[in-house]
């Protein structure tokens, strides 16, 4: 039985304020870039050949770009000269190009550039969690894989390496200014990339949909999102698909609408902390999680819409694997089985010991994923599902 929701009371629902999705919008964005700022900063991966057409279509529309590679997940010191990088150049737009980090990177830097106090005092857990005094630059993010949906976030996940978590920066006015969502940007993204990222963004459109925190709109995204991504990922793992690495893209930016208006939960209310104490990447640390994350939380539910919510998810994952219908922990158990046959690690081959499970579990209970989980889930349960992962 599908899990319905009464009405709830009203909600608002925020996204970037233009959103361009489809293959061949790439090719706009040098045009829309320069409307916005003729001194621009453009973040991007490693390999600065990736962007090279965009840094030559933006200087042929009159721009003065400036370069700032991000090699890795962004921490403090990455974000603090990167804001210093925008302001010696004179900055006015920020674009980022790339992955869920570089598009937190950039996020990041737009955010700060403008900011009068010090980064700690924006960010949550460690710091004050102060709203940002000053609105970000514009800010324009480009996703080369699909996972995060960090174009259409509110937040950058940033590393505080002295406290050995990752935690967010937060403000409404994070939202990008435009968000360029092109599935060819994808295409030929590495397999173990496309695995890690693609089961980010499956999790990312289950965790709202049987969150505590859902409405209509969300419910909608990830109703119609779930099944595409599982049926998609399956295929991709078999072999390059155009059509595929269309629906994933989709998927991806439904997981970032739907996270940022709705919640998330035990999966990444668990990623943040892991990600902090052994570096190992979010993406990997979300696909071990899941299955194990699912069958906890559909044995602790106490609300029966929210349990036929789960068993709703488990009826969609039974069907792309050519599943008997026999409940969401053969269906969990069979995802977990063939993330593991495509050579997604286990939580150990990461590098997540015994003491960095026991440490996360107690961090968990104070990120904000956690408080819309469907379940509680005790730090002895989170331990468990860890152990459960590998």
């Amino acid at each position: 039985m599908t899990g319905t929701r009464t009405m709830p009371t009203p909600f608002a629902f925020a996204t970037a304020t233009e959103i361009l999705f489809g293959r061949g919008q790439a090719a706009e964005a040098p045009a829309r870039i320069t409307g916005l700022g003729q001194r621009v900063l453009l973040v991007h991966g490693s390999n600065p050949a990736r962007s090279e057409w965009l840094r030559r279509g933006l200087a042929a529309s009159g721009c003065k770009v400036a370069d700032y590679p991000v090699g890795a997940e962004p921490d403090m010191m990455m974000i603090e000269a990167g804001v210093d990088k925008a302001r010696e150049v004179g900055a006015q737009a920020i674009v980022a190009i790339g992955g869920g980090a570089v598009i937190d990177a950039g996020k990041a830097i737009a955010a700060l550039v403008p900011a009068t106090r010090p980064m700690l005092d924006h960010l949550e857990v460690v710091g004050q969690g102060l709203s940002l005094d000053l609105d970000p630059l514009p800010f324009v993010a480009m996703p080369t894989t699909a996972g995060t949906g960090a174009e259409v976030t509110r937040n950058a996940v940033i590393g505080v390496p002295e406290h050995r978590r990752k935690v967010s920066l937060r403000d409404a006015r994070m939202l990008p200014r435009l968000a360029i969502v092109d599935p060819a940007l994808t295409d030929g993204c590495p397999r173990a990339v496309t695995l890690s990222s693609g089961l980010d963004a499956i999790t990312q459109v289950i965790e709202p949909y049987v969150c505590t925190r859902a409405n209509p709109m969300t419910d909608a995204l990830c109703r119609d999102a779930i099944p595409r991504g599982l049926a998609a990922l399956r295929r991709l793992m078999e072999a390059e698909d155009a059509r595929a690495r269309d629906e994933m893209a989709w998927v991806s930016l439904c997981g970032g609408l739907a996270l940022a208006n709705a919640g998330l939960g035990a999966v990444h209310g668990l990623a943040g902390p892991l990600g902090g104490l052994t570096g190992a990447a979010h993406g990997a640390i979300c696909g071990i999680l899941l299955p194990h994350v699912l069958i906890a939380n559909r044995a602790a539910v106490t609300d029966q819409n929210l349990a036929a919510r789960l068993d709703e998810v488990g009826a969609w994952i039974g069907y792309a694997f050519d599943l008997p219908a026999e409940g969401l922990g053969q269906s969990a158990s069979a995802l977990a089985d063939w993330s593991r046959a495509n050579e997604l690690s286990s939580l150990t081959g990461l590098g997540v010991d015994a003491q960095a499970q026991e440490a996360a579990a107690r961090a968990a209970a104070s990120s904000s994923s956690m408080k819309a989980n469907p379940a509680a889930l005790s730090v002895a349960s989170l331990e468990e599902v860890m152990r459960a992962a590998g």
